[in-house]
């Protein structure tokens, strides 16, 4: 049973919802400050990550070459493009809640959170691990972060928030199915290099939320398809 993808989803989905629904009943001195513990924690669970690397050049190469191919296909344009088409529909059904910030904070603010979400390395890890030991221990205990993250982020972003459940769902849920194909194909080495890869992003991100640099963090994902392959022919060619 898909228990982590569900709990982190419906914990995600619920927080956004009472973000949404509370919003200015949220004191601003919470909102302008537990994002920035979430930015501090999204650092911290990155280091953690990063520590286990078992080889660091081809996570750098594949976030290289991964962050390039980002770039030309403007994955995270296409994000902004996206959330701009969903937001007006959900304005309307929702006219009550409207993003406090200028156009360009609102896109970043939440592409942080979806990517947090959906594409962070404790959430890959964690659905991977379910998927082989059925131990939801590391989702749910990332469930609680993001019921938390989302509620406050919704508090500003609206309803929007929520549809990033969607998106989380089906990565967690399909790296879960997966498992049993994947990682009998990997080695430990393998597994701390792609870990460390997703560390990295989950390290910027925290920048991000945090406001101290807007890094392209969507751009980076295409490295997290790739580290596992250079991080095996790197092995190959130089060990």
């Amino acid at each position: 049973m898909l228990t982590g993808p569900i709990i982190n989803s419906v914990a995600t989905l619920t927080g956004s919802i009472l973000g949404a629904t509370m919003g200015n009943k949220i004191p601003e001195r919470l909102r302008i400050a537990l994002p920035l513990t979430f930015g501090a924690a999204s650092m911290a669970l990155g280091i953690n990550s990063v520590v286990k690397v078992s080889m660091l050049p081809p996570v750098i190469l594949a976030l290289l070459v991964g962050s390039a191919l980002g770039e030309l296909l403007k994955i995270e344009k296409g994000i902004e493009w996206a959330a701009i088409r969903v937001n007006g529909p959900i304005q309307k059904i929702f006219p009550g809640r409207k993003a406090d910030e200028d156009p360009q904070a609102f896109l970043q603010n939440f592409v942080s959170v979806l990517v947090l979400f959906s594409a962070s390395g404790t959430g890959i890890f964690g659905a991977l691990n379910e998927g082989i030991t059925h131990d939801p221990t590391v989702l749910v205990s990332k469930a609680m972060l993001d019921f938390f993250t989302s509620a406050i982020f919704a508090t500003f972003l609206g309803f929007i928030v929520a549809t990033t459940v969607i998106p989380q769902f089906i990565i967690l849920s399909g790296l879960y199915l997966l498992a049993g194909v994947i990682l009998p194909l990997t080695t430990p080495q393998l597994v701390a290099d792609f870990s460390a890869c997703g560390g990295i992003i989950m390290f910027v991100t925290g920048f991000r939320i945090c406001g101290i640099k807007k890094f392209p963090i969507a751009n980076m994902l295409p490295a997290l398809l790739l580290v596992m392959i250079f991080s095996h022919y790197w092995r190959l060619l130089f060990h």
